[in-house]
């Protein structure tokens, strides 16, 4: 967590992001290695899957082989990397508006005067209004205890115990009755989307059940719902 004069900035610690940059790339070489090694003996046994890449990995000469095997594990590695940061939150925080970004997404701005709670829900960080509104909710590997001491450094009221209008969200099922038009489809989507992991597909169902004034949270893949007033403008800003 790192401090400026106006803001407080939380973000992924240095530890961690060069065991990211490190680790994966040195971890897909070390697989790449492993299955090139292991080729041959897959090969040969009938009843083992994908034998047709590795009778052609087995048959490759050395040193391409190795040298083949270890350039693909890197690039795997890379790309997880990639990812993995990419995918990270870091959150700025300031006396006028929170800012909370992703490397690989727009930044979206939340202004202080519409914030009356900030929490942790499960891995999300959740901005809400008086009304109960959503002004944000990311998911946050971020450690709790930072962002505790970031918000409230800066006059935001935190709130321990979590969301307050916790007991109004209902379980999710396929067309269940209550919800506005197109809502069911688009949680039937996001449904599909949480089952495959699909984080930034499931963002963008997200916001477009927010536009019918639907908000979401999941425990263990199961979406929960209730509904609120949106805005009459838009709450956050890119």
């Amino acid at each position: 967590m790192a401090h400026g004069d106006a803001e407080t900035v939380v973000a992924v610690p240095a530890g961690e992001r060069a065991l990211i940059a490190w680790g994966f790339p040195i971890a897909g070489m070390a697989l790449g290695w492993l299955l090139k090694a292991a080729a041959g003996w897959i090969a040969g046994l009938s009843w083992a899957p994908l034998q047709g890449p590795f009778k052609l990995i087995a048959q490759i000469p050395e040193p391409w082989a190795t040298i083949g095997a270890l350039a693909v594990g890197l690039v795997a590695g890379l790309l997880l990397v990639l990812t993995a940061i990419g995918e990270r939150l870091t959150v700025t925080v300031r006396d006028d508006a929170a800012v909370l970004t992703r490397v690989d997404g727009p930044s979206h701005t939340v202004a202080r005067a519409g914030v009356a709670v900030v929490f942790v829900d499960g891995k999300q960080l959740v901005l809400q209004g008086a009304d109960g509104w959503e002004h944000a909710r990311e998911s946050s590997d971020l450690r709790p205890a930072e962002l505790r001491a970031a918000f409230t450094a800066h006059g935001y009221p935190w709130r321990d115990d979590g969301d307050p209008h916790r007991d109004l969200f209902r379980l999710w099922v396929p067309d269940l009755p209550g919800l506005p038009d197109g809502a069911n489809a688009l949680l039937a989507a996001r449904a599909k989307a949480l089952s495959k992991r699909e984080e930034a597909e499931s963002a963008v169902l997200r916001e477009e059940l927010r536009r019918l004034g639907v908000l979401v949270r999941e425990e263990q893949r199961r979406q929960y719902w209730r509904l609120a007033t949106p805005p009459a403008t838009g709450d956050r800003a890119a």
